[in-house]
């Protein structure tokens, strides 16, 4: 029960997060309404992953740990940032990828292999610090695969477009946007897990058994 509960605190959070991602796009950029049902779809799908994977991997969750795990996503986005614009030169500019209406199919061909790598490299270090079965990894690679799909391929082509730098704040725009994602993501999950989170601390005590060092045993991998 306590595990169906992170998924569907993991869903609302997600679809909650991802309207919040819309009103601001459409305050600081542009007009997304149309696509909020996508959206919220998407949110949803990437909150049930986060939640179902922090309800495995932490069987006594604490703000720390939340905190931690989904930082460790957000770095996730960086990781791929930066592997595209190490590995890949321009192929199209910025003003051509704005006359499509979403990222263009060859683009995405072509950042395959900064996604699946960087998607492998994520999974192998959660997977090390936090994983105690190969069940819990595969989870991982999954939460990982799915973030990366439905968030992350318009961070991974950025290596591909030549960006002038009087443009460069359209990826700080981006980078805020993600971070902003992640963090009301973060604030309706623990407002939702209220008593998970906060109820614990009030009845613990001298003679509580805290969470011991096996519940959070790495796997080596």
């Amino acid at each position: 029960m306590k595990r169906l509960h992170s998924i569907l605190a993991g869903v609302a959070a997600g679809a909650v997060s991802a309207f919040c991602f819309a009103f601001i796009h459409r305050l600081l950029i542009s007009d997304i309404w149309f696509s909020l049902p996508a959206l919220l779809v998407a949110g949803a799908i990437c909150g049930l992953c986060i939640g179902w994977t922090y309800d495995a991997l932490f069987p006594q969750p604490s703000v720390a740990t939340w905190l931690k795990y989904n930082a460790l996503y957000d770095g996730m986005f960086a990781l791929l940032g930066g592997a595209s614009v190490l590995m890949f030169e321009p192929v199209i500019t910025l003003e051509e990828v704005m006359t499509y209406d979403a990222l263009p199919g060859f683009l995405i061909r072509l950042e395959l292999p900064v996604v699946i790598v960087s998607t492998l490299l994520m999974t192998a270090i959660i997977g090390r610090l936090y994983a105690r079965t190969w069940l819990q990894v595969g989870g991982i690679l999954v939460t990982c695969a799915v973030l990366v799909l439905l968030l992350g391929l318009n961070v991974s082509a950025m290596g591909l477009i030549a960006i002038p730098r009087s443009s460069l704040y359209l990826v700080l725009e981006l980078a805020g946007l993600i971070l902003a994602l992640n963090i009301a993501f973060v604030a309706v999950f623990m407002g939702l897990r209220w008593n998970s989170f906060f109820g614990r601390a009030k009845r613990s005590g001298p003679d509580v058994e805290k969470p011991g060092a096996e519940a959070h045993k790495p796997l080596r991998i």
